[in-house]
């Protein structure tokens, strides 16, 4: 956990309140503009076996639990609603450049804690439909552009309402490059260490290609390999200077058709995967083309509110001892 020195957030409690209702109202009207999204409801928990809960990286235990009404049937409380949304585009007859986004609530009881991760994760998660040709890079940088156009937007909102706040966007142009062209730029360091590097200098970076390995054996970051397509996804990072590190604001991109489901699925060793209904529905085009992604609502409120945790902004839970380092340091979790 970083504790920065002489920390003294601008907001007390109460106008933090204000100001984060401000954020996520003013930041979801502006990405519904930009990308052309319509709101829906979403689910808190899944069918176990429906093979509709996301992942992650493989490792992460998603909480479980059965209900008497449903004949003992196991739920999971959602990780993402990656594969979910898409099956949402489906029912709701969404067409071509058209999509959804949802208020996205999870628990993630694997988390490591500390400035940026909790174990509640609340997300706008969005998706939309595209075609065969719009799979391609040109397509997926061109809606990384637009996303960022969104959150210039918000950003001019809270500054005209709060001055006081610094300007937390220095850069507004994305730096693209790929996780290869990364790792040979730096092939001595590790991800995180390449990560920081690259943020650090360009400021604002959308760091693609991520889940399939590199040169050395290893993928830049772990992704399930059952919604994004890893030639065709990226994350967003934006340099924060009040932790001195990079920050992930978004995890997105263009997902798997059948053809890179059943590919990375080979890779990643979970081809038992295809007889889930989702991945069915995959295989027998019964499902739209689409991409989409997730953007954290905590922590873009965190970056423009000016916070050194992400506890500020949301009521989560934490260790006795960070809250106590976190008070110490003048940094008030809610």
């Amino acid at each position: 956990m970083i504790l920065p020195d002489n920390y003294r957030s601008c907001l007390d409690l109460l106008h933090t309140e204000i100001a984060i209702k401000l954020v996520k109202d003013t930041f979801e009207r502006q990405l519904a503009k930009h990308l052309s999204l319509t709101r829906v409801s979403a689910p808190l928990m899944v069918y176990q076996d429906s093979g509709l809960n996301d992942n992650l990286n493989g490792y992460e235990r998603p909480i479980d639990f059965d209900v008497p009404a449903l004949s003992g049937r196991k739920l999971e409380i959602v990780h993402s609603l990656a594969k979910w949304k898409r099956m949402a585009l489906k029912n709701y007859g969404i067409r071509r450049f058209k999509g959804i986004y949802t208020d996205m609530n999870a628990i993630r009881r694997d988390e490591e804690l500390d400035n940026l991760h909790s174990i509640y994760v609340d997300q706008w998660d969005w998706e939309k439909v595209i075609e065969e040709e719009d799979r391609n890079i040109d397509f997926l940088e061109g809606t990384v552009d637009r996303i960022m156009k969104a959150i210039m937007d918000t950003e001019e909102v809270i500054s005209a309402n709060y001055p006081e706040l610094d300007i937390i966007v220095k850069q507004p142009d994305v730096c693209y490059i790929t996780s290869k062209e990364l790792y040979e730029m730096y092939p001595n360091l590790s991800a995180k260490e390449r990560e920081e590097k690259i943020v650090k200098d360009k400021k604002t970076v959308f760091i693609m290609q991520i889940g399939d390995k590199l040169p050395d054996g290893l993928p830049h970051a772990g992704r399930a390999p059952d919604y994004d397509d890893w030639q065709l996804n990226g994350d967003l990072l934006i340099w924060y200077d009040i932790l001195e590190k990079p920050v992930e604001l978004s995890s997105m991109g263009i997902r798997v058709d059948k053809n890179s489901l059943v590919s990375q699925l080979e890779k990643a060793g979970c081809t038992n995967r295809l007889n889930l209904p989702y991945h069915k529905a995959l295989l027998n085009d019964e499902l739209p083309l689409t991409m989409g992604g997730g953007i954290g609502q905590s922590r873009l409120c965190m970056l423009l509110l000016n916070k050194a945790h992400v506890g500020e902004v949301q009521a989560s839970v934490w260790p006795d001892d960070m809250i106590k380092e976190c008070h110490n340091k003048n940094i008030e979790l809610l």
